[in-house]
This record gives C-alpha cells, structure tokens and sequence, in this order.
C-alpha cells in the first residue's frame, strides 16, 4: 500500500516516522544490555498481528508520537550520552527508508555504539539488503514452524521461510557473533564502570541472536524450530530460548493461550536444544512468566 498518500499501510502506520519511547532498557539479553541497558527506540506500529503481543499498546498504532529522521538522529546521540551499550531498533522494519538516514547522521556526528535491529523476524531480504553496512547486531525472533499456527496468532502464513531467509542474510552481512573483553567495552562505549553484580562480562559487539518465545502448548512447534536453526546456522548465531510468555490482552478466542508455558515443557525444550549440541544460547529461569518486561509508553525521550 501508498503509504505516502495518507492511507495506513498494515503497520497501521502512514509514511512519517512515530515512535513510542526511548530510553535505557534493562530486559534484553545480558550481553544487550550490559550494565546500562541498551539504548531503546520503540517505534509504533508493527507488521504482525500477533494476539498476545506485549506491546500492543504501541503495535496497534494507537500510542504514536510524529518524529523527524533528524531529530531519531538526535535520539540516537543522546541515548550514547547516557552512556548505553548500544542504540536498540525496536520493530523497525516498516520505517527502514527512513530510519537510514537517521543512523548515517548519527554516525557522521560521533555515533560509535553498536546499532540493533530488533525485528519480529517477518522481513523482506531485500530490506535487509538495505541496511548491510549499518547494523551490527541482529536480534531477530523465530517464533513459529508451523503455518497454522503462524496463521492464528500472527496473521503471517509463509512464516518461518521468510524468518529463516531474513536469518540467513542477517548472518551473511554482520558474520558470526564478536564481543568486546570487559576492558575494551569500558573504553569502546563508555557504559561500564565497574563489573555488574549480575552480569560482568563482555558486550556483543557484531553478530546475531535468535529469540524464540516458546508458547503453551506448542512444544513440538518449538522443537522443530530450534533443531532446523541449529542444523542451518550451528554456532553462527546465539539462541535465546525464552518462557517469559505472559498472557496479554483480550485473549477469550484463544483460551490455549490463557495460561503461561509449562516449566516441565520449557525444561524439556532445553534439554532438547542441549541434546542437539546447542552451544551458544540464553535461557531463562523460572518466574519470568510473572515480571514486567513492559515499559511506560509515555513519549519520554523522544
């Protein structure tokens, strides 16, 4: 669709940028996050439909505040002076053309932290072929095997080839995963003082990670996943297997999803990856189901 023509595209998105918020978020990866947390731009609107989505607030489109590419540029530098590990592109893909521009000038002014793209895992090839020599760090989720499953939660039939081609290209231009020694990421970002009580040890410098959310009920699904990233990708990428699933929303169409993930089936999915001979990968433990990963939608830092 046009969206220059004032018509939503079905990000429910026109052809300006909006964002959310940004600000330093704690919650990613710990080599994401580091000590300072990682330099988040939420940006508004999504090209999934997922019914359990977290951020629904700010995926249906209806929390949107109108930036310029110039002042995302200015965004970016000043996420650096608060000393954030990176600048973290959170659902991005629908504002590519113009997120480009924005991260040219910021690294013209003195950006040097790392940029990530932090992407559902829905894209085209050719938009990533865009951003080749941009991004550092790919975060991209694997979230379903199964079409019909795909189709129900997310609207998004054709799924996991289309995440699986986006994963492939991602590694083919940012390589397999580098990480600055503690030291040099003291001097790389100016973020770390001193070592953090919960994470001391290197941040990701270039590379990718592939999350999988795993879902009630969906074990198999989540099993044929993380053997076919495994068999295609090996340790060219990290895995992060998650059980954070909450559920979210208005979900009595979906009473499968009233519920979060059994431990005993996420424990057998690790112990599958494990079997597997997965060995780069996150895993979390046990009551992440009941924390918040949400934050306030509220503009600030824009």
């Amino acid at each position: 669709m046009d969206r220059t023509s004032k018509n939503l595209g079905f990000c429910r998105q026109k052809a300006t940028l909006t964002a959310a918020r940004a600000y330093l978020h704690a919650w990613e990866e710990p080599c994401i996050s580091g000590e300072n947390g990682s330099g988040t731009v939420f940006f508004s609107g999504c090209n999934m439909r997922c019914v359990f989505c977290q951020n629904q607030e700010i995926a249906s489109g209806d929390v949107a505040k109108e930036i310029s590419s110039e002042r995302l540029s200015e965004i970016f530098l000043e996420l650096q002076e608060k000393k954030a590990s990176n600048v973290n592109l959170v659902t991005p893909t629908h504002f590519v053309p113009l997120i480009i521009p924005a991260i040219e000038s910021a690294r013209d002014q003195g950006l040097v932290i790392p940029l990530v793209y932090n992407t559902s895992g829905y894209e085209k090839v050719d938009t990533l072929k865009a951003l080749e020599g941009l991004i550092d760090i790919y975060l991209p989720d694997c979230k379903y095997y199964s079409d019909d499953i795909a189709e129900r939660y997310s609207s998004a039939r054709g799924y996991f080839d289309m995440s699986m081609a986006a994963i492939e290209e991602m590694i083919r231009q940012v390589g397999e995963p580098l990480f600055y020694p503690l030291m040099d990421s003291r001097k790389y970002n100016r973020c770390i003082e001193e070592a953090d009580d919960d994470y001391s040890g290197p941040l990701m410098k270039s590379g990718v990670i592939v999350r999988h959310l795993m879902l009630p009920g969906c074990l198999e699904d989540s099993k044929k996943i993380i053997e076919k990233l495994l068999d295609s990708f090996g340790d060219k990428c990290y895995l992060s297997i998650m059980n954070q699933f909450t559920p979210h929303g208005d979900l009595s169409a979906f009473p499968e999803l009233l519920k979060p993930v059994d431990p005993k089936d996420y424990e057998e999915l690790i112990d599958f990856a494990i079997e597997k001979g997965i060995e780069n990968g996150f895993f979390q433990g046990e009551g992440t189901d009941s924390e918040s990963f949400i934050p306030a939608f509220d503009f600030s830092g824009l």
